[in-house]
Formats: C-alpha cells, structure tokens, sequence
C-alpha cells in the first residue's frame, strides 16, 4: 500500500526561453530590426516496448499471419535494427538497463527477484533535470516500495502497474502463490485506483495520449512500456474476431498484438494532432523472446503462439531466441524513412543517445554501458559496440561480429529437459550467425581459437560488470 504521506508530483510545466538572434556588434545596428530567433525546443522522446513479442512476430519483420498496420508503419518512415539485441532474456533486467544505460548485473537488477537499487539514476531522472515532463504508462516491474515506485524514480506521472504481470480485466496479480497473496496492483502516481473491467492495453495507450496532450507545449519523455503480449492471454472479442483463421492459442496472440497496435496508432495520431510529431523520436523494442511457459499456454500445454524464428531459443535462453528483439526508431526529417541497419545495437544504448541528443550529463561517478547509437542510424557509422556479452544464471553468452558463443545454454523451450543447461560438447557452442541465424550448428571443435577468444572476452566482461 502507498505511504500516506507522500503525494502526487506535479507536472512539469516549465518551458524553454527564446534566445536572440544574434549579439549586436555594434551601437551603429538598429536595434528595433534585431530580431528574436524562433524557439527551438528540445525534441520529445518516446520509448515504447513490448513484452515477451516474438523476435519475428511483426509484420514489417516477416509475420504473415499478424495484423500491426501501425508499427509498420513506423518501421516504414524510421530505420528497423535487425541486430537490436536486449540485455536479459527476461523482463525485469531487460528494463533496468533500458532506464539506467547499464548492464543487468551492474545495476544491481540480474534477474526477476530484485528492485532495481536506489542507487541508480534513471534516463528520467536525467531528463527531469533538463527541463522535461517525464511519465510512464505501464508495466514498471523494478520494485513496488515507496522508494522504488516510478514516482520516485525521476517520472512525475505514472499510470500502471508495478508486478510482473496482472490480469488485463481486474487488474490483479494472481501469480504469486503459496508465498505471496493475490493483490489488485493498479495505480495512478501514488494512489491505487480501481478501474474493473476495462482492457488494461487500451488504458495504457489511452493514458500515453493524455500524457502527450497535456504536454504539448513542454519537452517531455513518454515511456510506454505495454504488458501486451505476457500472459495472462486476454482481449476483448472485438480484437480476436480479426483473426478467425489462426489457432486458438495463436489467435489470441494475435488479438493481444492488434489492440496494442492499434494503441501506438493512437499516440502517435496524438503526436500529430498536438502538433508535435515532427519534433518527437520514437524508439520501439521488445524486452525479450516469446515464451514457453506452461501458465502461457491453454490447459496447462506448452504455448506455441509466440514465433522466434529462424532464431534459438525462448524468453531466459541466452540464444538469440531469448534476446535479438524487434528495434525501431522514427523521427520524420531527422532519421532516414525505409533504411534498415545491421549494426549492434543494445537496448542500453538508448539512454546515451537520448541525452546526447539533447546535450545532458550522463552520469561519471559509474560506468554506462551504453553507447549512442544516433550515427548509426544517421550516418550509417558503425556501432560502437566491439562485441556484445550476457550472462543469466549458468548462462554465458558473447556475440562478437559473426560469431555467437553460448556457454551453458539453457533452451527453455518448454520440453522435459529445456530447463537444462546443454550438455556434453553443446556445452560450448559456437555459432557462425552469418550462415547459421538460428544457432543450430556447433563449430566450436572446428575453431578452438574463436572460442578460446570468445571465452576470454565474455569472462572478463563478467568481472567487470559484477565490480560495478
């Protein structure tokens, strides 16, 4: 329960001041015709992200089946990272690093049962201090203490929920026991408030849009992180009749991803109708893989809805199954319309683009793992990242340029022994994904030195991320 004594943040309603147009050089100019240069107003930023999406599950990255006008769309008018990888293979960790710049371990949030530090500052708290309104309409899932909760973590408003999932209609938390109680968990800034019976997805891109309204005239950072597609499986039948064709549990896969479609179309309409679309980005991620866990799935069966194909693996696999994520960005006139990039990208590295973007201070006193990714996508530049790592649970895992060792892969694919790390000569398993995207084909035994040289990046990179 909320502490009593803590209150609703006010908006952010401060806006920039209007510069001149030049200094006068001298008594001789005419003062009365120096004129005032327009505002220039520091760029919107919206962060949208799914949960548990199929790396593949959209229909600008292949779908043929699914039904995502609006994100095509955006894919369409923006860049499309076919090499977007998240930190984690899970949700929690995978949304720690989106909001700090740092890797799961570093800042303290390496799996589903730990709060994000108090200790960490936020990409909120960084753009709060530059003058934005910041909000977040969604899943929070980095703790629900008052010292943790979204408000206060850098964002002024907050509309959702902080568990890692709940019940799209009653709004309830249902997954918790024998240990934890079942609990309603729905919020707006401090106050738990009780909206029954209303699809959580369209309340969620409906409060986006309110966000976006009353904000029109400031800078402000929108995060919109949906629960869409995470079980619970629920929509209104209105969506599922889109898809008469589909399976039962594929069919409301389907539905799931077609009413939070149909919610970034409405903000980004009110982006427009604010008139502040052509001074607005727009990054859309996934958070990680489709899932296999049974309570996903009909009757307790494994579920089969989510696609990851051609790639390995499923949410907790450190194969790309589990973490090579849908990665968009748009921003009319400023990032190129229909360009698709191949370089590394991490979801870390949205927080340094954004704030150099704007020209505000990343944090010193800690290490960021992130690096900004706007030449990539402006200049066609190469990332600067040289390799990337991960490590969850046994897991170790390193992508370096074609290459991908997975050490200690675990499939979680839903079978007797998906749970079970790889064993025997799999245990090491080297993968050239220029040949092989779905890591199905161990090389290791035929290049011991890549391995050799994997194993010594990724193990380093381990101390490194665990001394903070």
């Amino acid at each position: 329960m909320p502490d009593s004594n803590m209150t609703r943040r006010d908006f952010l309603t401060s806006a920039f001041s209007t510069a001149l147009a030049a200094t006068l050089a001298s008594s001789s100019i005419d003062t009365q015709k120096a004129e005032a240069a327009p505002v220039k107003k520091k760029p919107n930023l919206v962060v949208i992200l799914f949960d548990d999406l199929g790396c593949k599950d959209l229909n600008c990255l292949g779908a043929k089946d699914l039904l995502t006008p609006n994100i095509d769309k955006l894919a369409n008018e923006g860049t499309v990272l076919r090499n977007w990888y998240s930190t984690s293979p899970m949700c929690s960790p995978a949304r720690a690093s989106l909001l700090t710049g740092r890797s799961p371990i570093r800042c303290g949030v390496p799996d589903l049962s730990h709060p994000l530090p108090v200790r960490e500052i936020t990409l909120a708290d960084i753009l709060k201090k530059e003058g934005y309104a910041t909000g977040i309409t969604g899943k929070w899932h980095l703790g629900d203490a008052p010292d943790r909760v979204p408000n206060s973590r850098g964002f002024d408003y907050f509309y959702g929920f902080t568990a890692g999932c709940v019940d799209y209609y009653s709004h309830r938390y249902y997954w918790g026991e024998p240990h934890i109680v079942n609990y309603h968990d729905l919020w707006r800034n401090r106050e738990e408030i009780f909206e029954d019976g209303e699809y959580l997805t369209e309340r969620i891109g409906d409060e986006a849009c309110q966000f976006i309204a009353h904000h029109r005239n400031d800078p402000f950072f929108l995060y919109v992180p949906f629960n869409a597609v995470h079980y619970p499986m629920h929509a209104p039948k209105k969506y599922v009749e889109r898809f008469p064709h589909l399976d039962k549990e594929r069919q409301m896969y389907a539905a799931m991803l077609s009413a939070a479609d149909d919610a970034v179309g409405k903000i980004v309409n009110m982006l427009e109708k604010s008139g502040v679309r052509e001074n607005t980005m727009i990054v859309l991620s996934g958070d990680n893989g489709a899932t296999r866990e049974r309570r996903a799935g009909l009757n307790q069966k494994v579920p089969t809805a989510g696609v990851n194909l051609p790639y390995r693996g499923f949410k907790f696999s450190d194969f790309d199954g589990g973490m090579h994520v849908p990665g968009l960005v748009n921003w009319p006139g400023k990032i190129p319309a229909g360009q698709v990039s191949d370089e590394l990208v991490l979801i870390t590295d949205v927080l340094p683009t954004f704030a150099k973007l704007i020209g505000a201070q990343i944090p010193t006193d800690r290490t960021i793992d992130g690096f900004d990714f706007w030449p990539v996508v402006t200049e066609n530049a190469h990332s600067k990242h040289e390799y990337l790592c991960w490590a969850d649970g046994p897991q170790l895992a390193v992508r370096y340029g074609k290459w991908k060792l997975v050490l200690n892969g675990v499939l979680h694919n839903g079978t007797q022994d998906g749970d079970r790390p790889l064993a025997g000569d799999d245990a090491v398993f080297l993968s050239d994904l220029s040949d092989n995207p779905g890591e199905t084909v161990n090389r290791a035994s035929q290049y011991p030195e890549v391995v050799d040289q994997l194993k010594t990046y990724v193990q380093n990179w381990r101390k490194s991320v665990e001394e903070m």
